[in-house]
């Protein structure tokens, strides 16, 4: 089965619009950041979750805003230097940044908090690395006992790729966080024709995207078009050997879609026809395994 279509709202220039179209057009997940929109991206798409209560929303705690790290230096969260870095696991500012969340999306509950890019943490010593996540878990373990979300997870960029952390780990700062059984949800990470070695481990047997489907959590494939760049870079030569009768970018989409273990696709379409494609994209029936091969030895070979 092709993974599920998502908004992804990073690269969104329309976000409210973007949400609603979304959400109209049966799309169960919309993803954000409090980082994202110039900061506004949460309260741009809280509209269109109070209209529509059954669209899931995940977003994030790690990154923030000039203006949020100045709001946490004023609720004494972050000290002023802490402030000046962008990024920040603190135990205290995970637990505002969470209250945050809520109220700009409007949401009592919200579905899915991630780490993002926790990677952000180290400094050549993975030791201070994995202590800030098993700290950053407690703190989300105790969000979901009060009520406050539904589960947690992390979203990354290169950290499953520099080896910075694995799904086995996680799982296991997670179990230790939450001095038993754990509430890790899923993990989102960058897969497409570019970032090609999520698939090619998954067609191996290993991997965060295997490993983490083996666990049952869910598996949000983020970038499929590489910030857009990707549609520029795919002749229809290639497009049709993944699947022919698809423009570039719906074949990028498909292949990203069609990674075994993902669960979810993220997609920035900000404009109707770019949503409607890439629906009908995941709408297709998924790669198999021997076509996926097949496009990894080409762009290999390239």
């Amino acid at each position: 089965m092709t993974a599920e279509l998502a908004l992804g709202t990073y690269r969104c220039q329309d976000i409210p619009e973007a949400a609603a179209r979304a959400a109209a057009s049966g799309a169960r997940w919309i993803d954000t950041a409090p980082n994202y929109g110039a900061g506004q991206a949460q309260r741009d798409i809280a509209g269109v979750l109070a209209a529509r209560p059954t669209v899931h929303v995940s977003t994030k705690v790690g990154y923030f805003t000039a203006a949020t790290g100045a709001a946490a230096v004023n609720d004494e969260v972050l000290a002023p230097d802490q402030a000046t870095a962008g990024h920040s696991l603190a135990p205290e500012y995970v637990r505002w940044q969470v209250r945050r969340n809520r109220a700009e999306l409007g949401r009592d509950r919200l579905d899915l908090v991630l780490l993002h890019n926790p990677e952000r943490a180290q400094n050549g010593d993975r030791a201070p690395l994995y202590r800030a996540i098993r700290e950053a878990f407690t703190v989300l373990e105790e969000e979901t006992e009060a009520g406050h979300i539904a589960g947690y997870g992390v979203a990354t960029w290169r950290g499953f790729q520099d080896e910075a952390f694995s799904v086995p780990l996680l799982r296991a700062l997670a179990t230790e966080a939450a001095g038993g059984q754990h509430h890790l949800a899923a993990i989102q990470l960058p897969v497409s024709l570019v970032m090609m070695a999520p698939i090619e481990q998954a067609l191996n047997g290993h991997g965060p995207v295997q490993a983490a489907a083996g666990a049952g959590l869910r598996v949000m494939a983020s970038a499929p078009l590489h910030g857009g760049e990707l549609p520029e870079m795919v002749d229809q030569e290639l497009a049709d050997l993944i699947r022919p009768g698809l423009t570039p970018a719906q074949a990028c989409i498909l292949t990203a879609a069609s990674c075994p273990g993902v669960t979810h696709v993220l997609v920035a379409a900000s404009s109707a026809p770019h949503w409607q494609q890439a629906a009908d994209a995941v709408a297709q029936s998924p790669l198999d395994t021997a076509r996926l091969g097949e496009i990894a030895d080409v762009l290999t070979s390239v």
